[in-house]
């Protein structure tokens, strides 16, 4: 990794670095690969004595650069699906294609390859370390990624300018509002400039002006290539979304309009 290119700040428009590769503009050129594509998709566990069948045949396939939100109800299915997509666990049976990477035959290293450098997670709950300030933070969440020390400085200040908190790296958590700290939070996962965001529930614990501020950003990540997947009971996230995937009881469909 040593010696790639570093994330343009933020006022650094003419530049053709970006955080994530642009799509090829020019109109002969292949269309890049889906970002997932899921096939025939299954999950079944045990709980307390009894089989729960939480996905039912999943088929679905996301556009890279897409920015999509999956909806439904408590128990239908949409953690399950998040871990799917996070290389966080395989299913029972079925597909989950990350590019052209089967993430259900992938060996333990390549899906610890794919949570580590690939895929970006966002949580409600934010999940920092509270004695460290937020660019440790960031830091902390580059470390299996083995870079050296300016590598990673780079990417960590790069990270806060593209959320807009490059004054506030010296702050710890217990100092920054809850919209900061999950600004903190989104920096920490693009740092890694994955191919895709994972988020659930994003702005569950924001209050509407917070939430419209955690949107923008990620929203502007969208509009340069990042592929985002957001888990949302809020509607208001939901209609910010280019496409909306409903999932209940295990099947899912697209509820776009």
């Amino acid at each position: 990794m040593t010696g790639s290119p570093t994330f343009p700040l933020r006022h650094q428009k003419e530049t053709d670095m970006t955080l994530i590769d642009q799509p090829a503009t020019d109109a002969s050129a292949a269309p890049s690969a889906p970002a997932y594509r899921l096939t025939g998709l299954t999950m079944t566990y045990q709980q307390k004595g009894r089989v729960v069948q939480a996905l039912k045949g999943v088929d679905v396939e996301i556009a890279t650069g897409d920015f999509v939100t999956i909806q439904g109800p408590t128990g239908g299915g949409k953690s399950t699906l998040l871990q799917l997509l996070g290389a966080l666990d395989v299913p029972t049976t079925g597909h989950v294609l990350i590019g052209d990477k089967d993430l259900a035959t992938a060996s333990a290293k390549e899906l610890e390859h794919l949570r580590a450098g690939e895929v970006g997670f966002v949580f409600q709950a934010f999940n920092l370390i509270p004695t460290l300030t937020a660019a440790e933070n960031i830091a902390m969440g580059l470390e299996p990624l083995g870079l050296d020390r300016a590598e990673r400085d780079a990417r960590v200040a790069d990270a806060l300018a593209r959320v807009d908190l490059s004054e506030r790296a010296d702050h710890r958590p217990g100092e920054l509002s809850g919209g900061q700290q999950q600004r903190v939070a989104i920096a920490r996962a693009i740092a890694k400039r994955p191919r895709v965001l994972l988020a659930d529930e994003p702005t569950g614990n924001l209050d509407e002006q917070m939430r419209d501020e955690i949107l923008t950003v990620l929203e502007d990540l969208n509009a340069e290539g990042l592929t985002l997947v957001v888990v949302t009971h809020d509607s208001a996230v939901a209609k910010r979304a280019r496409r909306r995937l409903l999932l209940e009881k295990g099947t899912i469909r697209d509820i776009t309009r």
